[in-house]
């Protein structure tokens, strides 16, 4: 950031300048951030309720229960990475601890989702120990069809890297 509130010049599609106070009105402007959760499936009716939570959710349960690979069928999975980190190594701003680092989880969520039409989640994991944090990640697994690491200072992001892709069963990468 320069002096004058400046962040960055933008590419040649006309952006222009962006400033720190154009991004904080972006990121609190309507309902703050910038992600949502929103059903894929219509709820209007009282059946569609039952269909979707209790009692119709038994019937998937049951078949992720005898067959694990079920779930790529009947959950979001497979179109659900999540975007971890613990905020070590922010965009060149360095250390900004987890909460300070979710607004760059979000916006990394938002890239998959526009780009890939992946459903990005963004965790912010509150701890610089590698155990805790590689243990933290492991146990979220079945959520995820792929785990992004993102913005861990190095050396701790390569081993959390190999260590959760010896792990897990699902994609791991950190870029």
């Amino acid at each position: 950031m320069t002096d004058n509130g400046v962040l960055a010049e933008t590419g040649s599609d006309g952006g222009g300048r962006v400033t720190s106070e154009e991004a904080l009105e972006l990121h609190a402007r309507d309902r703050p951030g910038k992600l949502e959760i929103a059903p894929t499936k219509p709820l209007t009716t009282s059946r569609d309720l039952s269909l979707a939570y209790s009692p119709g959710v038994a019937a998937p349960c049951l078949a992720i229960r005898d067959n694990a690979e079920k779930a790529y069928d009947y959950t979001a999975k497979g179109n659900v990475v999540a975007v971890i980190s613990n905020g070590t190594a922010v965009l060149g701003l360095g250390n900004l601890g987890a909460l300070g680092a979710k607004p760059v989880m979000e916006g990394k969520a938002v890239l998959f989702k526009r780009f890939a039409d992946i459903d990005g989640i963004d965790l912010e994991v509150d701890t610089q120990d590698v155990d805790e944090f590689v243990n933290c990640v492991r146990l979220l697994g079945p959520t995820f069809g792929g785990v992004n690491l993102e913005d861990i200072k190095a050396p701790e992001c390569f081993v959390i890297e190999q260590r959760l892709r010896q792990a897990m069963d699902i994609p791991v990468f950190h870029d």
